[in-house]
């Protein structure tokens, strides 16, 4: 990822807010017994387009995380697949697989909230297809990232005692 930035064009207040509401897709993974990381995608106007959260173990696929439904989803309801003017707000940092969709997707930029020690985009950053590197995505991360943490570390406290 070539640039960082403190917070989205919305600004930090509106950047909670979504974040908040990615949150609420989070909470839906999990009462589905999913991973709990849940996504909103919102255009230029600041309107959210798309919501989703993970369902992989739902769909029985890997690429079913909500990254990807909602990008999805984003590009059905704008009738395209370029979402350059939009922003993905994520509960998790995104895994390699779910940034070079981002990065394919032009997404104007991503906001995340926990980073993901096991699994982030930034561990293998370096292997990142110098095709992709052309791009420029901004992200801003640790948006609600205490709030994201709990929910994730509350999940897996709840599996290992099954």
């Amino acid at each position: 990822m070539d640039s960082k930035q403190s917070s989205s064009p919305f600004g930090m207040q509106k950047d909670t807010f979504f974040m908040q509401q990615a949150l609420e897709q989070a909470d839906s993974a999990f009462a589905k017994n999913e991973v709990p990381i849940g996504a909103v995608i919102v255009n230029a106007d600041g309107q959210i387009i798309a919501r989703a959260h993970n369902q992989v173990e739902e769909r029985k696929t890997q690429s079913a995380h909500a990254e990807v439904l909602a990008i999805n989803e984003a590009g059905k309801k704008i009738g395209d697949w370029r979402l350059g003017e939009c922003w993905l707000y994520v509960s998790l940092e995104p895994c390699s697989m779910c940034m070079n969709l981002i990065y394919l997707s032009r997404l104007g930029g991503i906001v995340f909230g926990a980073a993901s020690p096991l699994f982030g985009y930034r561990l293998d950053n370096e292997q990142t297809d110098q095709v992709y590197k052309k791009v420029t995505i901004f992200a801003v991360e640790g948006v609600c990232a205490d709030e994201s943490a709990q929910l994730l570390k509350r999940f897996f406290n709840q599996k290992r005692k099954q």
